[in-house]
């Protein structure tokens, strides 16, 4: 069985939609192996719920099967035989059978019916206007192909555009549940593991725990026979049917060619053939465009940098991609000596930034007072870079704070450095400023003695 983890949040929204007392429409959405099958699975548990993954054949098959797994759930012999009902006849079965009590209808991978057949969404539509928008029925349609599913479900020239009740797009799961994911977490790192597989359950199911990580990587990630080795490619096929200009995308960023113009440049293409790209790429969540939090029009700033989000394809693209003839001649001992040179210091001290920034959105800092961050980020100029930068409500409070994933515990010239750094960050002259510092190796001496000195430092220790 697939271990359910977090996903509170979600959960609750669904549970609170199934307590209303009115008809449901849910759109769920999200890239593959992000969990969303398994989010449905658990909330279905135990209540009244028919549950139908469409497939990737044709419209007629998937009405074919739709109308036996009806067939099942109510008990309706006819419908299992060789006539085949319209899709409006179907749903009318499946509403009347016990009418009286809340019922779930789940349609998973409801991009392909519209794949199928262009209208099926004008016909969804029609069959919940006149059949069940008055009825006791919680309706949830999930589907994979981001852009497929917006189109077809949340656009405003969707037909079911303005029929929904509420939507999820289900994100990765946050480093705080991720030890959740094994029984033993403290046998292992889990902040390697996480710069490894990130937040994407089906990644850490298959990526299974070993004391050694590199042995874990060798097993589950650079053997040719491993479900990970070919999984980017994969993805990226499922999700646009080629993967020519979006794998080159992604490998240029992977190799540190974060602005638009570099990107451009290294791939021989002009800047304006790159944004539709670009964007689909931002809506799948497997980049971000990112620009300094302090930044007040975000979208029109000429800073912005361009990252991988997704841990375990940014992990691919810098250590298994630049090294695919060693490992399809089975030279794994290279590319793991190449691996673990870098991993720590050009892969998992990013990674650990990210950590940090979640756990202070998460937590906030002190007790008294209270400051919960409502925005974190990094913040850089040509000439000076923060690891992170947060601000409370109306920036009363501003906290400025480095992160360092390595070896040795932090000394107080990171404080010093972050002073100098912080004259260059235009603040409001109301805002309190805090400092934090995170290590995964703790603080030496000097360090602790300075924080004790001043309210305004804070020091945190986040191992894995």
């Amino acid at each position: 069985m697939t271990l359910f983890v977090g996903r509170k949040k979600e959960l609750q929204f669904l549970e609170d939609e199934y307590a209303q007392d009115r008809a449901s429409l849910v759109i769920l959405y999200g890239r593959r192996r992000i969990g969303k099958t398994t989010l449905i699975k658990q909330f279905i548990q135990e209540k009244n719920a028919f549950y139908f993954v469409a497939t990737e054949e044709s419209e007629r098959e998937n009405r074919r099967n739709f109308q036996h797994a009806v067939s099942e759930f109510t008990q309706t012999p006819l419908l299992k035989k060789d006539v085949l009902l319209e899709w409006d006849e179907i749903f009318s079965v499946l509403k009347e059978h016990q009418p009286e009590s809340r019922k779930i209808i789940a349609i998973d991978e409801f991009q392909y019916l519209g794949k199928a057949r262009a209208s099926f969404p004008s016909i969804f539509q029609k069959i919940w206007d006149q059949m069940l928008a008055e009825s006791s029925v919680m309706v949830i349609l999930c589907g994979s192909l981001v852009g497929m599913m917006v189109e077809q479900t949340l656009t405003y020239s969707s037909p079911l555009y303005g029929r929904r009740t509420g939507q999820i797009r289900l994100d990765q799961i946050g480093y705080q549940d991720y030890g959740l994911f094994f029984k033993h977490p403290e046998l292992i790192n889990t902040i390697e593991y996480y710069a490894v597989t990130g937040g994407v359950p089906k990644y850490i199911e298959l990526f299974s725990p070993d004391p050694d990580i590199f042995q874990a990587m060798e097993k589950h990630i650079l053997s040719r026979q491993s479900f990970l080795f070919e999984e980017p490619v994969f993805l990226l096929e499922k999700e646009f049917g080629e993967t020519g200009t979006y794998f080159s995308l992604i490998k240029t960023i992977a190799a540190g060619n974060r602005k638009l113009g570099k990107i451009a440049s290294a791939l021989g293409l002009n800047q304006s053939g790159l944004t539709k790209y670009l964007k689909t790429l931002q809506e799948l969540d497997l980049i971000v465009r990112e620009v300094p939090v302090t930044e007040r029009n975000p979208d029109k700033s000429k800073k912005g940098l361009y990252r991988i989000t997704d841990n375990f394809i940014s992990f691919w693209f810098k250590f298994v991609h630049p090294y695919r003839s060693y490992l399809e001649i089975e030279n794994t001992e290279f590319v793991i000596k190449k691996i673990k040179d870098q991993f720590r210091s050009s892969h998992v001290s990013f990674v650990y930034e990210d950590i940090c920034r979640q756990w202070l959105m998460q937590k906030g800092l002190g007790d008294s007072p209270c400051i919960q961050m409502v925005q974190a980020g990094r913040w850089w100029n040509k000439d000076v870079e923060i690891d992170l930068v947060g601000f409370t409500e109306n920036q009363e409070y501003a906290v400025l704070g480095e992160c360092k994933y390595t070896a040795g515990p932090v000394d107080a010239d990171i404080y010093w450095q972050l002073m100098e750094k912080t004259k260059s960050v235009h603040l409001p002259d109301t805002s309190q400023k805090h400092y934090a510092f995170f290590s995964q190796s703790g603080f030496t001496q000097a360090m602790m003695n300075l924080a004790e000195c001043q309210d305004n430092v804070h020091l945190m220790t986040i191992r894995g």
